[in-house]
């Protein structure tokens, strides 16, 4: 089966591709040859992930899935969210965003926070939901040289490390988009 993964982050494709099994060949954005900006204007994580495989969905025609992920921090009521890329503004661009988070909890006791993936599926013209949490908190300072985005001042509940000082079957194993993906192998399993 062919599904297309509606993302342009090679590392969230090199993430999930290590994930999936072997019936299943991921396709890329860039392998449908799918160069445009899909529109992520929900106000909710779950709203962006479906308005993403809907939209390669209704453009493409391919059996596809998308995904969107957010860090909610308590102290912040759930920012940065939905703006997770784009926190610090339009650039995306991650140390931006980690700057900016830091520099916003610096003396804030309170540093819980979760990340969450949401995969939307479109399969056969039916949409399927996969929410993917992992619970941790925010790190005074960066640790490690792996990972991308917030990786480096996330450590989950009951690690010593940061998503940034693990490998990627670590992080795999035990984070938000890791949960979602095994959620939806499992669903696509069962077909």
């Amino acid at each position: 089966m062919q599904l297309v993964f509606a993302t342009n982050n090679l590392n969230k494709l090199k993430e999930v591709q290590v994930l999936m099994p072997k019936p299943i060949e991921l396709l890329s954005l860039a392998t449908i040859r799918c160069t445009e900006d899909i529109p992520e204007t929900q106000d909710t994580i779950e709203g962006n992930a479906i308005q993403k495989a809907e939209f390669l969905k209704t453009h493409y025609n391919y059996n596809c899935f998308a995904d969107d992920t957010g860090l909610e921090v308590e102290a912040l009521n759930g920012a940065p969210g939905v703006y997770s890329a784009r926190y610090a503004g339009p650039q995306r661009n991650a140390k931006d965003n980690t700057n900016k988070l830091l520099a916003e909890l610096k003396d804030k006791p309170n540093r819980n926070a979760q990340f969450k993936t949401v995969i939307a599926l479109q399969l056969n013209d039916k949409l399927h939901t996969f929410t993917g949490i992992c619970k941790g908190t925010i790190t005074e300072k960066k640790h490690g040289e792996g990972g991308f985005g917030y990786d480096p001042i996330f450590k989950p509940e009951g690690s010593i490390k940061t998503f940034a000082e693990m490998s990627l079957e670590e992080k795999n194993r035990i984070g938000h988009r890791g949960k979602a993906v095994q959620q939806l192998i499992e669903f696509l399993n069962k077909l």
